[in-house]
């Protein structure tokens, strides 16, 4: 029906080489305020302008000193130095300090010039007579941070492709950006098909089922930082699917297309892509999910996505978050939203293809488990009590139970067992 089956990874690498083609090397970006940047991708890397703190500061309350004046002492044989004074917070000191000296300062505050170091409170005592006994010497930079500890002038704060965390926005202002470049959001068109789907306010008659596709695919889409154009539901009408396809893809980097993927005879998709444009891959060798079309017209990704809910949301994050990542030529902070688990029982993969196993993760005698549900593709249910994917790979006859695996956790699942 669909040909030699492409794997998973073929098609991934055919959706690569298409991209980078289609979109080039660079991105459209935009300059939004520091407080709209958060979850956005840094179109450049941001460098430092100044040194931070920009100035030598204290990370404890105590007395600023000379650390050689401190050498040898202890609660048995206290060092006394004269107190001269305290530095004001976001002040400078008033005066240097000289041989013998001490002054009160705060966290945070600018050590006086010739400090090299401050004795915390806890091991001075002050006598009364202006003077303080410290009981415990101290190495010089003890207590401090140096004025370019934190960044240095010209330090990339954080590159090129980073998806910006609320750390960053912190890190960001205390250098001086008020403004942030990023890369713009791509526009992406949603269409789900079929005579069945009537839309989520419609009372469905039998036979008719509520668009779950457009919704699901949104808030993958959303989630990896795109935008969405819902295009609404096309009949199983050649002309009409057409029409709002080249419609949407004049207007869309990248357009979802949910049902009528397959080949019978009500199935339009692939015509409507090798029209528009090219099709690159139909038939893929994975479960769920094997009907699906990858294709281009101009710039824009066609993905032609099966119509079971859970088929389409599965390849929509193998392909399409990939895609997607692409665009914003993401740079990834860490090892990725994957948790190790134990899997639940026994099961077979199927054969000849890529099995990706919806898993909920249970926490059983200290370790976490990835419980297989099995149900169909089109059970929507089954990936909302899911918490992520198993994958199997293709040359893979299946899982024992208590096998070590890895669970790519759902977006919305990340803080919660990502440890």
């Amino acid at each position: 029906m669909f040909g030699e089956l492409v794997t998973v990874e073929g098609a991934l690498d055919l959706l690569d080489g298409a991209l980078q083609k289609a979109w080039g090397i660079d991105r459209p970006w935009e300059e939004i305020p520091l407080l709209q940047g958060l979850g956005r991708v840094a179109a450049r890397d941001l460098i430092s302008p100044i040194d931070l703190p920009g100035f030598a500061r204290s990370t404890v309350d105590g007395y600023a000193v000379r650390a050689r004046d401190t050498y040898g002492a202890s609660e048995s044989l206290p060092a006394p130095l004269r107190l001269v004074g305290e530095v004001a917070m976001g002040r400078m000191a008033a005066k240097p300090l000289g041989p013998g000296e001490a002054q009160r300062i705060a966290t945070g505050g600018m050590l006086p010039p010739n400090a090299d170091g401050v004795v915390m409170l806890e091991y001075a005592l002050e006598l009364g007579d202006g003077f303080v006994e410290i009981m415990r010497g101290i190495s010089p930079g003890e207590n401090r941070l140096q004025a370019d500890e934190d960044l240095s002038l010209g330090d990339v704060i954080i590159p090129r492709g980073w998806t910006l965390a609320p750390a960053d926005l912190g890190a960001l202002a205390g250098v001086g950006f008020l403004k942030v470049p990023v890369i713009k959001e791509p526009l992406v068109g949603i269409l789900s098909t079929g005579d069945e789907i009537v839309p989520p306010e419609a009372l469905p008659s039998p036979g008719q089922v509520r668009d779950i596709n457009a919704y699901a695919l949104a808030g993958e889409v959303l989630a990896k930082g795109g935008q969405i154009h819902l295009g609404g539901i096309v009949p199983d009408d050649y002309h009409r699917l057409q029409e709002q396809v080249a419609r949407l893809a004049g207007e869309c980097r990248m357009v979802l297309i949910s049902g009528g993927s397959s080949v019978g005879a009500r199935d339009h998709t692939r015509r409507v892509m090798d029209e528009l444009g090219q099709v690159l891959v139909h038939g893929i060798a994975i479960r769920p999910g094997k009907p699906t079309i990858i294709g281009l017209a101009g710039d824009c990704l066609l993905l032609g996505l099966p119509g079971h809910p859970v088929s389409a949301q599965v390849v929509f994050q193998i392909l399409g978050g990939r895609a997607l990542d692409l665009w914003f030529q993401r740079r990834p902070r860490g090892p990725g939203a994957v948790l190790a688990a134990r899997f639940g029982r026994n099961l077979a993969a199927a054969q000849g293809r890529e099995d990706y196993v919806r898993v909920r993760i249970v926490h059983r005698e200290g370790e976490f488990w990835a419980e297989p549900i099995l149900a169909q593709s089109g059970s929507i249910n089954s990936l909302v009590q899911a918490h992520g994917l198993v994958r199997i790979p293709l040359e893979k006859e299946g899982l024992r139970q208590g096998e070590p695996v890895k669970v790519h956790l759902f977006a919305g699942e990340v803080a919660r067992w990502e440890i």
